[in-house]
């Protein structure tokens, strides 16, 4: 048993360790200045969530975008919310800030005192509906699809699917490959996009073997949709599929 849960955390480190070799190859032109890769400069926290939690395969992998300002990018973990990861999953683990840092979107790690509102609802309503940290990852897992942020000389976030569309091919590529992996490695019976854009990164590779397609609302403050009532939406997105009973 142990060697299975070492085998399948280990082999989504190396994957995610490819992602990060050929990611950090790319080059990006304005408007983005900036870029964050948490898998570089978090690994620590990253690698302690998917040693703790993703130790089995999945019936419902769920797929995010790209990290927030201050969810991932401050804690190396997927909507990671510093309260929801430090206190409810229990991780706390260094975090060395990137050489390159957005004077506006600094790098504090778990000392970040700004709420990822995204991230805040999605693991808000994961702990509501199943209490513990382990009986949600006993069947459940949260990815992003991009580990990459990007910053323009504002500060403000730009979204993959706003790059250049050479620039776009370059990294959609790389995530592919990572997804069609991980996917391989966890075996879900249900892949669900978080959002539009990871819905239909979902579709582009909906040749892997296994698992079905489906989407739930974004929780990002910026959809008036998800601002009125986002957890009972998404729960009765899962609950229409036959995600969730």
């Amino acid at each position: 048993m142990s060697e299975t849960v070492c085998e399948i955390a280990d082999e989504l480190l190396l994957s995610a360790g490819r992602l990060r070799g050929a990611i950090n190859r790319l080059r990006f032109s304005p408007p983005v200045t900036h870029v964050y890769n948490p898998l570089d400069y978090a690994w620590a926290p990253f690698e302690f969530y998917l040693r703790r939690f993703a130790t089995s395969t999945k019936r419902v992998v769920f797929l995010g975008m790209n990290p927030g300002p201050f969810g991932m990018v401050q804690t190396g973990v997927p909507f990671g919310e510093v309260s929801v990861v430090r206190d409810w999953m229990g991780i706390q683990a260094k975090v060395s800030p990137p050489p390159r840092l957005h004077p506006r979107r600094p790098v504090l790690g778990f000392s970040c005192p700004r709420s990822e509102i995204s991230g805040q609802r999605l693991w808000g309503l994961f702990a509501r509906r199943f209490g513990s940290p382990e009986a949600f990852f006993k069947d459940h897992l949260v990815i992003n699809y991009c580990p990459l942020a990007f910053l323009e000389n504002t500060g403000r976030n730009r979204t993959p699917d706003k790059l250049p569309p050479a620039e776009r091919a370059s990294l959609f590529r790389a995530c592919d490959k990572n997804l069609v992996s991980v996917i391989s490695i966890l075996k879900p019976e249900w892949l669900i996009g978080i959002g539009d854009f990871a819905f239909k990164r979902a579709l582009q590779t909906s040749s892997v073997k296994g698992p079905q397609l489906g989407q739930i609302l974004h929780p990002s403050p910026a959809s008036p949709a998800a601002n009125r009532g986002w957890a009972e939406i998404a729960s009765r997105q899962l609950q229409e599929l036959g995600v969730w009973s």
